[in-house]
């Protein structure tokens, strides 16, 4: 069942696309000067895997690198771009998010901690204190967003874990602000804390700051209680201010005035659509063996997730019986899984066919498919065959001012960032 769009306080009518999909285990990470770091938890379902320290071949979870036309649009293999792959920063440890600055320099987080900065073949890291940062199961250091005015303020977003006395306290986004030199980063304040945490499995912790708002993709914490409850910032996706505050005076939902959506598993990814006008956003969330979802985020909409009693990860991801008005997924995996993780629209007339689809990383699935959308509808999906299983676990996506891909891998310890153009 489809809402009626609102408009937000920045003046745009703001319609929201939200995504959701496979699940994201990775080990605990105790990279040293992490404040703190704990065992990796038991997960279930689908995070029982764990990252290879190889890149692997391609899983049944890879679709084939195939194209799968729905007959709704004309194939589109002939005009798919060729693209080279280049790999700009290796030897990382889980390399979480990935944004360029002006001028050529990119900014990478990792998860046990580093900020790290890249230009001219040059890696150094930015020297930054996260107070008590926990680094454990799936969290530490994750999400990041630049200001639209980075090259004058210097100002960024990260979005990371604390520890409290050795055990993990909560998930929280923090501003930062640059020097001159990019050498150094301060904390400019807490934009929002007492994101929900647990052993650190289902962090969430993806940014997206559009148009002066910043948007925030939460993890349940696997925690059967938060994606439902209006009052936990958990399994949510969160709509704030640049200072953390509520973007509309009247809430989205009868809870926190935060919230924008609810009823997730774990949001990995958010992008927004080009050309849509009104700023439709999707969202990618990470779910169980049963499903990974991607999905039209809607203000005040439920998603459909409710694992509990038990935290039994059996039950739908959109579960329609219990909830009849939640939204149903633009798109779902079924089984077997692919782990989806990181999205971006991808714009430009040199992506031919794919020019305005959407690329869904995948950590399962070792690789990137594009998905082309009519609307907010998924009418085809393909896979990026020069990236199936050829890099392993794939994490973020990140367009550039030039239309170029930048990805993040997920295997541990040998990991890089690579720079996709298309050729010609």
């Amino acid at each position: 069942m489809r809402r009626s769009r609102v408009l937000l306080a920045t003046g745009a009518a703001l319609a929201l696309a939200a995504c959701t999909g496979g699940s994201d285990p990775d080990p605990a990470q105790d990279p040293a000067g992490s404040s703190a770091s704990a065992p990796a938890a038991a997960d279930e379902g689908a995070d029982d895997e764990e990252p290879a320290t190889t890149p692997q071949a391609p899983t049944d979870d890879a679709e084939d690198a195939t194209t799968q036309d729905t007959g709704d649009t004309p194939s589109a293999a002939a005009t798919i771009p060729a693209l080279d792959v280049e790999v700009v920063m290796e030897g990382l440890d889980i390399p979480w998010d990935v944004q360029p600055l002006p001028e050529g320099m990119v900014l990478v987080t990792e998860r046990g901690g580093r900020l790290l900065a890249h230009e001219d073949g040059q890696t150094r890291e930015v020297a930054l204190d996260i107070p008590d940062l926990f680094v454990g199961s799936e969290s530490g250091l994750m999400g990041m967003a630049l200001s639209p005015d980075v090259a004058q303020d210097g100002t960024i977003y990260l979005c990371h874990a604390t520890a409290e006395g050795g055990a993990p306290a909560d998930l929280r986004v923090t501003r930062w602000v640059l020097d001159e030199e990019v050498s150094t980063a301060e904390m400019d304040g807490v934009v929002v804390a007492d994101l929900p945490i647990t052993s650190g499995r289902h962090g969430g912790c993806r940014l997206l700051l559009h148009e002066d708002v910043l948007y925030v993709g939460t993890g349940d914490a696997a925690d059967e209680e938060n994606p439902q409850s209006l009052d936990s910032l958990g399994g949510k996706v969160l709509a704030l201010d640049p200072d953390g505050g509520p973007v509309a005076e009247a809430p989205f939902v009868d809870g926190d005035p935060r919230i924008l959506t609810y009823g997730h598993r774990n949001v990995q990814g958010l992008a927004v659509q080009p050309g849509s006008g009104d700023a439709t956003v999707w969202s990618v969330e990470h779910g169980s063996d049963r499903d990974d979802e991607v999905n039209v985020l809607e203000p005040g909409a439920n998603y459909g997730w409710d694992p509990g009693p038990g935290y039994d990860e059996s039950v739908p991801m959109t579960d329609l019986e219990a909830f009849p008005d939640a939204v149903e997924a633009a798109w779902s995996s079924g089984e077997p899984t692919h782990a989806t993780s990181g999205a971006v629209f991808l714009e430009g007339e040199q992506w031919g066919a794919w020019d305005g689809g959407l690329a869904v990383a995948e950590l399962r699935g070792t690789g990137v498919t594009v998905f082309t959308v009519d609307g907010e509808q998924v009418t085809d999906e393909q896979r990026m065959a020069e990236l199936d299983g050829s890099h392993g676990r794939l994490r973020s996506l990140t367009l550039d001012a030039d239309g170029a891909l930048w990805v993040t891998t997920s295997n541990g310890g040998t990991d890089q960032v690579l720079k996709v153009t298309p050729q010609g």
